[in-house]
């Protein structure tokens, strides 16, 4: 048995190559993570596998370099760039004699040090109990184990139990406090619906200027900084568009190479915003070299939540890194704007970005005039569920005539919701 060491400022990190591109880790990622964790990396140790190894993740002679490693800078934790299993991490706890943090737990930590709303705190603290509920496994000498009389269990196991018990008591507290926010912010969709807002959702890899452009656009003075996980709370504000009236923006959590699960489905609520957008605003950091990369990771994370059909707009930012890239729209075969190459710390280019907004929003409004039989009722009342009904009226034969007005993301959502073409009840004019 062994203590459970408290983290540290002093780390030892680790990173292994594999073979599979599916399982590669980017080292210098994992330094600009420990760093916005507020940790000092005073070693880096790598080593290359061809699949992890079963107890220590690393090889046996690699996992005692660590160990020596560990003694020599007098480190107070070790990180690895990697997801550890609960035995894995155990193992080496008690081989390094200090605390070792995976990735998952790494990202966990700096999503605790930046969670500064009531709903962030309740997302971050959900994801933390997910993840070490799985950890409770005679990780401390308190829960030492005895032998107990016939049909009795010693301390050690009963700890574990009411240690079990306590989390998904606390799971379940969250998880009805997290559903009154939910709630809170679909009655908020549902007005800006009612009203005819679209919202415009930015989305990308962490640290690509995401905060910064809405700082630009909307003199919001929202926290930007040169750092993963700058911003965590969503935050929402009303712009507004020539042609197409008020907008609302929202600013949403950055993501991130194999972002974990936990956190996925503890920001659900949050991420929702991003699910019932009319437009995505991808922004992405065309100067890293790894922009490809990144984008791909975001649209996983995008399918991942079933935002994945939404109509994007491509930011493609911090072209003031680049050597002669001016500011431009690039539009599709039909004219339709799909980047904008701009600066969103020198503000150069948001006057297009602005343009192409305006043109987007207005392509992505759909309005007809429907003929409805008296026998889809069905169809007649999931459009009034949408409040996308600006007048009603019968025809001689008694059908319904329905003028509609909706963003084309609602019209193919209903479609497929109903399993119906609305093309077929469109009156041509």
């Amino acid at each position: 048995m062994f203590d459970r060491y408290e983290a540290g400022e002093q780390a030892v990190l680790v990173h292994v190559d594999f073979p599979d591109d599916t399982s590669k880790e980017d080292l210098q990622e994992l330094q600009m993570l420990v760093s916005s964790a507020g940790v000092n990396a005073v070693d880096v140790l790598t080593t290359s596998r061809q699949a992890p190894h079963p107890k220590y993740f690393v090889g046996s002679g690699k996992a005692e370099e660590i160990a020596n490693a560990v003694r020599a800078c007098e480190a107070d934790v070790v990180i690895f760039n990697h997801s550890l299993s609960p035995s894995q991490e155990r193992n080496l706890e008690q081989l390094c004699k200090c605390r070792v943090l995976d990735r998952t737990g790494l990202i966990l930590d700096i999503f605790a040090q930046r969670a500064r709303t009531h709903e962030g705190k309740l997302q971050v603290e959900l994801a933390q109990l997910r993840h070490i509920s799985t950890r409770l496994i005679r990780g401390w000498t308190h829960l030492e184990r005895q032998k107990g009389g016939i049909g009795l269990r010693g301390p050690g196991e009963t700890q574990l139990e009411t240690d079990r018990r306590l989390i998904r008591g606390r799971i379940k507290a969250i998880l009805r406090r997290l559903e009154r926010v939910a709630k809170q912010r679909e009655q908020g969709r549902r007005s800006r619906k009612r009203a005819e807002i679209p919202t415009l959702s930015l989305v990308g890899y962490t640290n690509a200027g995401k905060s910064t452009l809405f700082n630009t656009i909307t003199d919001a003075h929202v926290y930007a900084a040169d750092q993963l996980f700058a911003t965590l709370d969503p935050t929402l504000r009303k712009i507004q568009l020539q042609d197409v009236g008020p907008a609302i923006l929202a600013d949403t959590v950055g993501f991130i190479r194999h972002l974990p699960h936990d956190l996925v489905a503890a920001f659900k609520a949050t991420l929702q915003e991003t699910q019932e957008a009319d437009l995505l605003l991808h922004v992405v950091d065309y100067s890293d070299e790894q922009y490809r990369e990144n984008i791909d990771q975001v649209n996983e994370v995008l399918d991942e939540i079933d935002a994945g059909e939404i109509q994007q707009l491509m930011i493609c930012n911090k072209i003031d890194r680049m050597e002669g890239v001016e500011p431009r729209i690039d539009r599709d075969d039909e004219g339709t704007p799909i980047r904008v190459w701009l600066s969103a710390q020198e503000g150069k280019g948001i006057d297009l970005l602005f343009i192409a907004l305006t043109e987007c929003l207005a392509k992505s409004m759909v309005q007809h005039t429907l003929r409805i039989p008296p026998q889809q009722g069905k169809l007649r009342g999931a459009l009034f569920r949408l409040n996308c009904i600006s007048s009603e009226r019968y025809a001689e034969d008694g059908d319904w005539l329905v003028d509609v007005r909706m963003p084309t993301s609602d019209w193919h959502r209903l479609e497929k919701r109903i399993d119906t073409n609305l093309s077929d009840y469109v009156v041509k004019h």
